[in-house]
């Protein structure tokens, strides 16, 4: 009889000299469907223990509060003596509290932002007290996205969020996978699909059919029947499903487990309709409730794979971010979603423009104001050389700014919470001042490219009044 590998030969991997008997003592008896209950229920109570540790005593996720040296070195530029003169000579603006008796002070999130739009009104003009955001135009719609999970995209849209909230934005995040990690990241409690984006693509489907059954019943047809499911879709708007989060700039449109359904009746609709386009769904509601009106930006979390929902949340973005790690397979994987992508929306461009010529119609054209692909993960020793290669390859395409993986990143999600959440107090100083860095960093280029497009944008709705006028 073969001997266990624990009392094998010494030096032979540990794959040789297994006892059969042995393995088969070892080995659990065989798993039903029910096992997998079992199994979900014990995540589950993990899950909600881990979550819980970042609640208060009323079971809410609480924003800590930002120091004096904090907010005068990250959040608005002056200088700690000047920031205390002024608190000292506006008793009515927030003076924050100290932990101990003449200790330092500490601000909650509201508090900065009224500070900085007091800083804005009457501080230096030469500095930038409040974030760049032409008026009359927009929200702009961030979808972060890619087919290969594991490749830090829920990471980087919530902290890219927290970034534009620090900086003055008001954000809406959507979360669109079912997995509902971002929701979580934001303290949200999803119920069910209705607390979802699901009712604002049912709502949409719901008026296309409505509108094709107006058409059906003058030509003397019969029409469709509007099932219960759509008919309450049709009494509900974007802000029915918005909600606050601890973050008092930050509302969330929250994701759970039952989303996945759409994933299954979209195409179902589209077959009943075929003149839907599912692919404005998110867009047109989101417009039309005025949601784009009431935020700066909106940053998607999409699931890992090329579905109906990845579409309506790339087809809404204005900015397409795509993360990625340094290695072959995942530049392998992120080539083959590029692949994808060409021929998803090339497919729907060419089924809608030969229809639309045929009936003499404007055709469709998909466009984005700008796609990046953004190394995250990032290790300079080991990855440098295949981040060059892939910057010559990619080229404009890949942001010259490469995520560092620091041990500031694992250790605040251990705490559930993004590092922007994370009490500096609770970190070796450097291991916190790295984090902060490359997080920093990854915002500052995301920040670049959104300031030119909104610049661009910006000019040319001037142009367009100019010629108007003329």
């Amino acid at each position: 009889m073969a001997r266990d590998s624990a009392s094998g030969q010494a030096g032979l991997p540990p794959y040789f000299n297994i006892d059969p008997d042995a393995a088969l003592a070892d080995l659990d008896p065989p798993t039903d469907t029910g096992g997998f209950a079992r199994i979900a229920e014990s995540c589950a109570r993990g899950r909600a223990d881990l979550a819980s540790r970042g609640l208060d005593e009323q079971g809410q996720k609480q924003l800590r509060r930002f120091s004096t040296w904090e907010i005068c070195r990250y959040l608005i530029p002056v200088a700690q003596a000047h920031f205390r003169r002024v608190l000292r000579q506006n008793p009515d603006l927030p003076q924050g509290m100290s932990e101990t008796e003449g200790g330092a002070k500490w601000f909650t999130l509201d508090e900065v932002l009224r500070l900085r739009a007091f800083f804005g009104a009457q501080g230096s003009k030469a500095k930038n007290y409040l974030p760049y955001r032409p008026k009359g135009l927009p929200a702009k719609i961030v979808a972060v996205a890619n087919f290969k999970g594991g490749v830090g995209k829920t990471s980087t849209a919530a902290h890219l969020a927290m970034s534009a909230a620090l900086d003055g934005y008001k954000v809406l995040v959507i979360d669109l996978d079912s997995q509902g990690s971002m929701t979580s990241i934001f303290g949200g409690r999803v119920e069910d699909e209705w607390q979802t984006a699901f009712p604002l693509l049912a709502r949409h489907y719901g008026e296309h059919l409505r509108a094709e059954n107006q058409l059906r019943v003058s030509r003397g047809e019969p029409p469709q029947p509007l099932d219960e499911a759509l008919e309450t879709a049709l009494g509900m708007t974007a802000r029915d499903v918005i909600r606050p989060t601890h973050w008092p700039n930050i509302d969330l449109i929250g994701a759970q487990l039952n989303l996945y359904w759409a994933e299954f009746q979209i195409p179902v609709w589209r077959m009943q309709a075929r003149g839907w386009k599912l692919w404005d769904a998110l867009t047109d509601r989101l417009a039309a409730d005025g949601v784009l009106d009431d935020y700066d930006l909106v940053f998607v979390d999409t699931p890992p794979a090329l579905g109906y929902l990845t579409i309506n949340g790339l087809a809404a973005a204005d900015i397409l971010l795509v993360p990625f790690g340094a290695s072959f397979l995942e530049f392998d994987s992120t080539g083959r979603f590029f692949d994808m992508l060409h021929s998803t929306f090339a497919s729907i461009e060419e089924g809608e423009n030969t229809a639309a010529r045929a009936l003499g119609r404007p055709g469709i054209a998909f466009e984005w104001d700008a796609v990046r692909a953004v190394i995250t993960r990032y290790d300079g020793a080991q990855q440098g050389e295949l981040a060059a290669l892939i910057q010559a390859y990619m080229g404009r395409t890949l942001s010259p700014h490469r995520q560092d993986f620091t041990a500031l990143i694992g250790q605040a999600g251990e705490q559930v919470n993004g590092i922007y959440e994370a009490d500096y107090r609770d970190f070796n100083r450097e291991t916190y001042a790295r984090g902060r860095e490359t997080f920093d960093a990854t915002y500052a280029a995301f920040k670049r490219l959104l300031l030119g497009i909104w610049r661009r944008d910006e000019l040319a709705a001037r142009e367009e009044a100019a010629m108007q006028g003329a």
